[in-house]
């Protein structure tokens, strides 16, 4: 397995995320709606997509695989206040409907027509092995041409994103050496 592409952002609040949706001119207004983990992955993916426009056929046999440490305890946290107080309960469907973290894979999926596997994995930290196991498992099945891959996460003061196009051919080996030197480099 090749890595075709990667990507990492980190941001300091969430208004930088904002920003660099506009400086993108994308026109996605649903993005708007997202919690901060979607809109960290629709954003990584965006940028991989349009700078392999010429380079990458999306394929609806590509997977898209998350990992993080959190989950989508940012946004839980944030839904959790809306029906703590008795006097003052106001349940959000805006904020529930983002509180599985495996939404941000399902937001990238429909946005680019993938029908491939889609998994979220919540490790206790960033571990090359597992993702690299996990993504060599996914190609197993004959039917998964790519995988979007990412190691995503916002909760707190971390907001970061790496993200790889893997294919069977590129220019990167896709190993647990290689995706610690990306991620910790």
């Amino acid at each position: 397995m090749k890595i075709k592409k990667q990507i990492r952002l980190s941001f300091k609040n969430s208004a930088e995320i904002t920003e660099l949706y506009r400086s993108l001119h994308l026109d996605y207004p649903k993005f708007f709606k997202m919690d901060g983990l979607s809109k960290l992955g629709f954003l990584a993916s965006e940028m991989i997509f349009k700078d392999a426009e010429n380079r990458f056929d999306p394929s609806e046999n590509t997977a898209v695989i998350c990992f993080n440490r959190s989950s989508s305890l940012d946004i839980d946290t944030q839904y959790q206040a809306t029906i703590s107080d008795n006097d003052n309960y106001f349940p959000s469907p805006s904020l529930f409907v983002y509180t599985l973290p495996n939404i941000v894979t399902g937001e990238i999926a429909i946005r680019n027509k993938f029908f491939g596997e889609t998994f979220f994995y919540i490790c206790k930290e960033f571990d090359a092995r597992q993702i690299v196991g996990t993504v060599r498992n996914t190609f197993c099945d004959k039917t998964t041409t790519a995988a979007l891959v990412a190691w995503i996460e916002h909760f707190e003061e971390r907001r970061e994103v790496l993200m790889l196009l893997v294919e069977n051919e590129g220019d990167m080996d896709f190993t647990e050496d290689q995706l610690n030197i990306l991620y910790y480099n």
